[in-house]
């Protein structure tokens, strides 16, 4: 991690530490499925979730070997997965390879983009004051971002336990793999819990929050349109703008108990 040295500040003040940025190849039986600018820590989570939230794989235990290997120009992520899920992937790619060799390009990364969000399944129910400390643990645990004011986390936190897990990253998304990753390594259910991000939330977010299977999400900052419209489909409380002990709901209220409307 780099630092710099402050102008303008208080002498006294320590200078501000910089995250690293490096770029990360995802890379299935020896096939690249994509490249992301990620912070390098955590990696195996990272690759475990991403692929869980991504639906390459249905749980950890269809990755059979996960190497991390580091070269001049980032680092690759190899995971070798087990049959039927290799055949499925194999399928997969060749059908994603259309005349322009983008592997992206066409109908069915339309289709992949713009896919319905799992629908949740959970009965949990939160209260106002779990926003608040769901928020203020999260903002707690940043240790890399109160270092470098540069990063973005998600967290999980579970009602009358605290936050359980954490993950930081430059990217918003990336640290949304890595707590999959995480939950799923460790054995822990997200329909138990609610996920808590320090961004905004896009469509993207809402997918990923879905296929962790937790109920509700948590965000600083505010939602897109689709991510909402997304969050109500998938039935999925969408809680934004939580500040201190304010916030704003924009799907699934039923799930606030002192919120909810009666009869």
């Amino acid at each position: 991690m780099l630092s710099a040295i402050s102008r303008g500040r208080d002498v006294a003040a320590p200078a501000r530490a910089v995250p690293e940025e490096t770029a990360v190849a995802l890379v299935y039986d020896g096939s690249t499925e994509a490249v992301m600018m990620a912070t390098p820590a955590d990696l195996e989570d990272f690759a475990v979730g991403f692929s869980l939230v991504e639906g390459i794989v249905g749980s950890p235990g269809e990755i059979t070997d996960l190497s991390i290997v580091a070269g001049p120009a980032g680092i690759e992520l190899r995971l070798w997965l087990a049959a039927p899920r290799a055949d499925a992937y194999g399928r997969r790619r060749r059908r994603l390879a259309g005349p322009t060799g983008c592997g992206l390009c066409g109908i069915e990364s339309l289709d992949e983009a713009m896919r319905p969000a799992r629908r949740i399944a959970s009965d949990l129910s939160v209260a106002s004051t779990d926003v608040a400390a769901a928020i203020s643990a999260l903002e707690a645990a940043q240790h890399l971002a109160h270092a470098t004011h540069a990063t973005h986390a998600a967290g999980f936190f579970v009602p009358g336990r605290g936050l359980v897990a954490l993950r930081e990253d430059v990217g918003r998304h990336n640290a949304l793999d890595k707590l999959a990753g995480a939950l799923a390594r460790r054995g822990i259910a997200g329909a138990g819990g609610v996920v808590v991000i320090t961004s905004r939330v896009s469509v993207e977010m809402v997918q990923k929050t879905a296929a962790i299977g937790a109920p509700v999400l948590i965000a600083v900052s505010a939602p897109t349109a689709l991510a909402v419209r997304t969050a109500q489909a998938a039935g999925l409380t969408l809680v934004v703008m939580a500040r201190g002990t304010g916030f704003e709901v924009y799907a699934g209220v039923e799930r606030l108990r002192d919120l909810a409307p009666h009869g």
